[in-house]
């Protein structure tokens, strides 16, 4: 498996990968995908693309201990010192990506859809602040 060294790219392909998963297997009826399961897959992905960009485009884990884990309160922390109006859209693409569509699989297309923008908006923010 090839592995991308650019993490931005890598989160890029993350949400390429969320959108894949959601157009051919999610299906979708009218309004609404009709399988939870491929929904909080993608949800899933999505979030972890995220977490790939905020990894490199912040250091949120210089200090961290071996064995140590992060939580959404590192990364709020990590996002706010470089940019604390980037707070409210990194929150809401927690609670749309990972809590709604990855826990919850919520089936509305126009949620799956606006939360995948908000993921990319921050990627798209880290991408900015990635500094090589």
């Amino acid at each position: 498996m090839a592995v991308l060294k650019h993490p931005i790219k890598e989160a890029e392909r993350y949400l390429a990968n969320a959108k894949q998963i959601l157009s051919e297997k999610a299906g979708k009826e009218g309004n609404y995908y009709t399988d939870p399961k491929y929904v909080k897959m993608a949800g899933n992905t999505a979030w972890s693309g995220i977490l790939v960009a905020l990894d490199a485009a912040t250091d949120v884990r210089k200090n961290l201990k071996k064995g140590q884990r992060l939580d959404i309160k590192d990364y709020q922390n990590a996002v706010a010192k470089k940019d604390r109006k980037m707070n409210i859209p990194f929150l809401a693409a927690y609670d749309s990506l990972h809590k709604t569509l990855g826990y919850d699989g919520n089936l509305d297309y126009k949620i799956v859809q606006r939360s995948l923008e908000q993921g990319k908006m921050i990627v798209d923010w880290a991408g900015k602040h990635y500094n090589e």
